[in-house]
């Protein structure tokens, strides 16, 4: 029974974008199963579904490890979210965000990999990034704020 439930669970994750367990757990009902949000809970880790960006800005279920590219959706949403403001001096580029959300943004920068960019510091509501030259930290503010504040189409 364990083996045919999850059978359905990834049929289902494949087929449907499904962001809640409980969401989960009314589909299973409705192919037969016969299930609680514990055991959904525990078949999710099992199976090791991952939550991952979907179209609408929400998250829903997935089969496998994320990847690079999903990650890239996930620091760039962060950026979105923390993002105030950006500007440069020499080779140091200030980033100002939401409070409380200076190291997640800082974390999402670092994980871009950008050449320029040789560290950040964080602390609540500021981020420090040194950057390889002068020339480099108005490029840096230029990604960070098309990152931050996407084109509108």
């Amino acid at each position: 029974m364990k083996n045919a439930r999850h059978e359905q669970i990834l049929l289902l994750v494949e087929k449907y974008e499904i962001e809640t367990q409980e969401e989960l757990a009314e589909r299973l009902n409705e192919a037969g199963f016969t299930v609680t949000q514990a055991t959904v809970s525990r078949d999710i880790r099992q199976l090791q579904l991952r939550k991952i960006p979907s179209a609408n800005g929400g998250f829903h279920y997935a089969v496998g490890a994320l990847g690079k590219e999903d990650l890239s959706l996930m620091y760039k949403r962060v950026l979105e979210d923390a993002y105030v403001s950006a500007d440069c001096a020499g080779n140091i580029v200030v980033v100002h965000t939401v409070s409380g959300m200076a190291m997640a943004a800082a974390a999402a920068i670092d994980s871009l990999d950008w050449r320029e960019v040789l560290g950040c510091i964080a602390g609540d509501d500021t981020i420090m990034i040194a950057v390889r030259s002068e020339e480099a930290g108005p490029e840096v503010v230029g990604r960070i704020r098309s990152i931050a504040r996407p084109a509108k189409s």
